[in-house]
């Protein structure tokens, strides 16, 4: 009876498995029925919420770029290859001398031992979109010695970490945020290796489930504080909220001593931190939740409020209650702030950088570069490109335009993925591409 039984569960998991496929080859789920302009800006349209048995899943299956070619860059812009033949580049920090360090990273191996057939289909999800290979778990330093805009060596900088991520220098000093702790390095400027173990500055939540492993930070003006961001163990607290303890935030950190406080909460999985420098102010891009069609939510940016909270799971942009959440939290819907800037939904914003040093166009003078890694939960798709935003008085003044498109072929296919975005040293934008395993450099047509 156990062996008909165990066979019976083994078939029908084999056809819940095979139907699951057939419906990620197909693209299954509601259709968007509005715009992704509509999603965007600082009063974004937000219908109904819609939910299925199954989530909307349309997917840039990863091929990689042909040889030679490139992302299409914006009117006035070129575009080419500062690096190619990457392991999955996932963030950059450019440095004062003009060298570029890159984050050649993925999600650190899974301990989970509990089967669910949700983390099996979206397992297959994410290997499809190009995030299913192992971890490098390195950074690359990359060098353009000659100004060209194409990086002529590389050396690893720094290796055995554990999914790295962030990266900030600080003096003498580099951290380095792996997806459970922050690292601090010796540094001296125009080294190609660092010999040197990493010194623990603080752990960072990570554990067995680690859904947002990625871990992003920043140093403030004085040299004094990291910021790191720490997104949520799960979509909508679905593992329990005691799996959520410090997480779906934003991390200040006193570097003498490890010392830390939650600076933001609610924010489902900030990634992209940048100053402005007109109020000094820190921004932030977040991934919204999924799973409640093509149209909601709008990931977005915001300046960051000391001590604010941004709704996450309760609730989205302000007092709009997602009802799957239990038990449900009036009083934390009513302590929401709004998003200053929505920038459309499951676009997957992951990079942020300030245009203050940038020298592309004049209208890129004033403003921020995000690197949207595009959507999995939206039909038809969105994101996939780099986008400016331009700002005015230290406040978005406008609708975003784009700066880098093509990521995705005629046949839907994904070419690439932007990921990180910094300004090198010489005024162009860099855009790391975790797909094409690339980074890219931008300048304006006459910049050489």
């Amino acid at each position: 009876m156990a062996g008909r039984l165990g066979t019976a569960c083994g078939v029908t998991l084999r056809i819940l498995c095979g139907l699951t496929l057939a419906l990620l080859a197909a693209g299954c789920g509601d259709t968007a029925r509005l715009s992704i302009a509509d999603g965007t800006g600082p009063m974004p349209a937000l219908q109904a919420p819609r939910t299925s048995l199954l989530p909307t899943v349309v997917i840039a299956p990863a091929r990689g770029w042909p040889e030679n070619a490139t992302p299409t860059a914006a009117e006035g812009l070129e575009v080419r290859a500062f690096a190619r033949g990457l392991d999955h580049p996932r963030w950059l920090l450019a440095l004062p001398n003009g060298d570029v360090l890159v984050a050649e990273s993925n999600a650190p191996a899974r301990s989970e031992t509990k089967f669910s057939l949700r983390g099996w289909f979206m397992a297959k999800v994410m290997k499809r979109a190009g995030a299913g290979v192992p971890s490098a778990d390195r950074i690359t330093l990359l060098r353009d010695a000659d100004g060209d805009g194409v990086a002529e060596s590389r050396s690893t900088f720094i290796s055995g970490l554990r999914s790295p991520f962030g990266m900030a220098l600080i003096g003498g000093s580099l951290y380095v945020a792996n997806t459970d702790a922050i690292l601090r390095f010796p540094y001296r400027a125009g080294e190609t290796h660092i010999d040197a173990r990493g010194v623990p500055l603080l752990p960072l939540p990570a554990g067995a489930i680690n859904h947002h492993w990625t871990k992003n930070i920043i140093a403030d003006a004085s040299g004094t504080r990291l910021y790191a961001t720490v997104g949520s163990n799960s979509n909508i607290g679905e593992n329990g909220l005691a799996e959520e303890t410090a997480r779906a935030a934003i991390w200040e950190i006193d570097v003498s001593s490890g010392a830390h406080r939650l600076f933001a909460q609610g924010l489902r999985n900030p990634n992209g931190l940048a100053w402005e420098p007109t109020t000094g102010q820190l921004w932030v891009v977040v991934n919204e939740r999924d799973e409640l069609g093509s149209d909601l939510v709008p990931d977005y940016m915001t300046a960051v409020q000391p001590g604010g909270f941004y709704g996450w799971p309760w609730s989205y942009f302000g007092a709009h209650v997602d009802e799957r959440v239990a038990p449900p939290r009036p009083d934390r819907v009513a302590a929401a702030l709004v998003p200053d800037y929505a920038l459309g939904p499951h676009t997957a914003p992951l990079g942020l950088a300030s245009s203050e040093n940038a020298t592309l166009l004049p209208n890129h003078r004033s403003g921020m570069f995000i690197g949207q890694h595009g959507s999995w939960n939206r039909k038809p798709r969105s994101g996939y490109r780099v986008i400016y935003v331009p700002f005015s008085a230290g406040r978005p003044s406008g609708p975003p335009v784009d700066v880098l498109t093509g990521f995705v072929d005629a046949d839907g296919d994904a070419r690439g993925r932007p990921v990180g975005v910094a300004v090198h040293r010489s005024g162009a934008l860099l855009v790391a591409d975790d797909v094409g395993n690339a980074i890219w450099h931008v300048t304006a047509l006459s910049v050489r």
